[in-house]
């Protein structure tokens, strides 16, 4: 790990007030830290000062080892293990967190996006789709699936059921009971339909067609979005890999919280995660180094 480039050599020529050639007839083959330490040696107070500040002041290891450039920064980050890496995406920001989602494949992604609490998913879904778009794609078997949860409130169906031309709902009745349901409204419907046996309830709900199905879920979705984390996880991204590309879904994921991205881009191996973190600002860069990887930063001086 050698970070010593010119214009840091430059920097420190300068601070430590030696001239051009005294520096390249003496230096050029030195460390940053047989540098201070000869010229400490010989009484130059910039230099005994200077090896002093090196393990405190931030500006100074910012400027000295020039960690504004991502070369430099990913040098350093090469070195360290995967626990050490880690350490640092706490402190980026999720936008740039979000860059290295593009490092996965769409199959990784989904899997990842499966993985995750149903609300963070969900709120990720909603980003790509409308609620109307949701229903219209997901397959009819996750409809039935939503219809006769036992999460949903029967009374809440019936109400929404009212929303269905009575036709259809009067069809629905007639194939469960086999009785004929003629001259009756809407809310008589939904009473009957209510009084059903439990059995018989759900194999009407799935008697619905996959049109009124989707009528009635989306009605009950748009009262409470929260009944859309019912849906199966896979559903979800079978529908997200058929119909969006990389970079929307990407995208869509800014909604995540910042905790499950991190959890998920520590799934890069070492040098792409390396990559990923180059992009910290240099400053939260050097603190960490500085007071939690000191033998690190002792490695970078005496190189």
């Amino acid at each position: 790990m050698s970070l010593v480039i010119d214009s840091n050599l430059e920097y420190l020529q300068n601070i430590l007030h030696i001239s051009k050639v005294t520096f390249e007839e003496k230096y050029a083959n030195m460390s940053v830290d047989e540098i201070i330490e000869a010229e400490a040696a010989q009484g130059n107070q910039q230099a005994i000062e200077l090896a002093q500040e090196l393990t405190t002041n931030t500006s100074l290891v910012m400027e000295l080892f020039d960690l504004a450039d991502t070369n430099n920064k990913y040098m350093i980050l090469r070195e360290m293990s995967a626990q050490q890496l880690q350490t640092f995406l706490p402190e980026m920001e999720e936008s740039d967190l979000l860059q290295g989602l593009y490092f996965f494949t769409e199959d990784k992604l989904m899997k990842m996006l499966e993985a995750l609490p149903a609300e963070q998913l969900v709120n990720t879904v909603f980003q790509m789709f409308s609620k109307e778009e949701i229903v219209q794609l997901l397959p009819e078997e996750q409809l039935d699936k939503f219809l006769t949860s036992h999460d949903i409130d029967k009374n809440k169906i019936l109400k929404h059921m009212q929303s269905i031309p009575e036709e259809y709902v009067a069809q629905v009745l007639e194939q469960i009971t086999g009785e004929a349901q003629e001259g009756q409204d809407s809310i008589d419907l939904a009473k009957k339909f209510g009084e059903l046996n439990p059995l018989e309830y759900q194999d009407a709900l799935k008697a619905f067609q996959p049109t009124q199905k989707q009528q009635l879920v989306l009605s009950l979705g748009k009262e409470h979005e929260e009944w859309f984390q019912l849906f199966d996880a896979d559903a979800y991204t079978k529908v997200i890999n058929r119909e969006k590309q990389q970079p929307e879904v990407v995208k869509a994921m800014s909604v995540i919280d910042p905790e499950y991205i991190q959890n998920m881009i520590t799934e890069l191996p070492n040098d792409l995660l390396s990559i990923v973190i180059t992009q910290i600002d240099t400053e939260k860069f050097a603190d960490i180094l500085m007071n939690q990887f000191p033998e690190v930063m002792a490695e970078i001086i005496m190189k």
